[in-house]
């Protein structure tokens, strides 16, 4: 099974949240060198503990479940 990983970088301003993807790499270890690297950038900056690396199994699906569409529009 492969795995890989998802780093993003996102945070709240003014209420909204902005979410980036920057990429997805092949160990935890590569993601984790970037992130070193995008703390040094203007706007990742202002916001160094905000990125996220989460791990996934390539071809297989992490929503297994339907959702109720009537709760969120309050049908």
């Amino acid at each position: 099974m492969i795995t890989v990983f998802l780093l993003q970088h996102s945070y709240e301003w003014n209420e909204i949240e902005n979410t980036k993807i920057i990429g997805i790499y092949s160990s935890k270890e590569k993601a984790e060198a970037v992130i070193e690297k995008y703390k040094e950038l203007p706007g990742f900056k202002e916001f160094p503990n905000d990125f996220y690396i989460d791990a996934y199994r390539v071809d297989e699906n992490e929503w297994t479940e339907g959702f109720m569409f009537g709760l969120i529009y309050g049908n």
